[in-house]
């Protein structure tokens, strides 16, 4: 729902207020859910995308996720995407984003969005993913209206969300909830530092027993679905980390869906948040290192 061009300029140091040259420039579609949609296709899951895109920059979006084999069904912006720009310094290894806000969507836009969601579940079995957090003009209790339409056609349906807008997916009954350790700690309101466990023990009671996955960064994963499994992938740190929690959930439901468990699931993700980090552009990563690095994950 809030999609963009993401822009990642690499330079070898950034000053503020000086003319910048950068080494290497990388362009793609970018926002949660594309980031979501191109990883899981790289790990060779059938996905279809629906979004808002607007304008010129929008039709850019679609044409460059048809050509990384992504299935596209637009709809129609009240606005042109965003754009949203990235600097890595090589110096010190810093990443300055300056991102866009996403414009805000009528209410006609909104309900052309369902209708369209709607449409594609038809004869579609598998999962629904919904990534973002919902834009202005919508209230946060709109995502409920996404939840409902993917049981009511029969899917499973997957969140990863935060603040008001997962207060009312959680409401709704998702069949899984990935969020980061920050989003579920102020979700709990409880301390940041509160033990991984227990901050999924608390989301998914909340939940009604949905699946709970909770990043942590380079410090791993943990997934609780009845059984609590942590996932670590030691010595492997990449300077990319823009996209790396969407990668990471493209790999988990593409391992769901194959029909693999939750905890196979949580290494496929690993790898893949992993090994979106150790490239420039966010989605973006090579299977074959994927496959050398799932070798390595630690589950415990």
């Amino acid at each position: 729902m809030s999609p963009s061009i993401d822009i990642v300029y690499l330079v070898d140091t950034l000053t503020l207020g000086e003319i910048h040259r950068p080494t290497e420039v990388v362009r793609c579609a970018g926002g949660k859910s594309l980031n979501l949609a191109r990883a899981a296709r790289t790990q060779g899951a059938a996905v279809q995308l629906t979004g808002l895109f607007g304008g010129s920059t929008g039709s850019w979006l679609a044409e460059e996720l048809a050509a990384a084999g992504v299935t596209v069904a637009a709809v129609p912006a009240d606005a042109p995407t965003r754009t949203c720009v990235s600097i890595a310094s090589a110096a010190d290894g810093s990443l300055t984003e300056v991102y866009e806000r996403a414009a805000a969507v009528s209410a006609e836009t909104w309900q052309a969005f369902l209708a369209r969601i709607d449409q594609m579940l038809v004869g579609h079995p598998g999962w629904l993913a919904l990534s973002g957090s919902m834009p202005t003009g919508l209230p946060p209790e709109s995502v409920v209206d996404l939840l409902e339409l993917g049981h009511d056609r029969g899917v499973a349906v997957a969140v990863d969300t935060h603040g008001d807008g997962l207060r009312a997916a959680v409401t709704a009954g998702p069949d899984l909830i990935k969020v980061n350790r920050a989003e579920a700690a102020a979700f709990l309101a409880v301390p940041a530092d509160t033990e991984l466990a227990e901050l999924a023990a608390g989301l998914r009671a909340a939940a009604g027993g949905a699946q709970v996955v909770l990043t942590d960064g380079a410090a791993g994963a943990l997934a609780h679905d009845g059984t609590v499994t942590s996932a670590i992938l030691p010595g492997v740190h990449g300077t990319y980390p823009v996209g790396s929690g969407d990668s990471f959930m493209g790999g988990l439901l593409t391992g769901l869906d194959a029909g693999h468990d939750l905890a196979e699931s949580l290494r496929t993700g690993m790898a893949c948040g992993t090994a979106n980090a150790l490239l420039p552009g966010p989605g973006r990563f090579d299977p074959d290192e994927v496959a050398r690095l799932s070798e390595l994950v630690e589950l415990r």
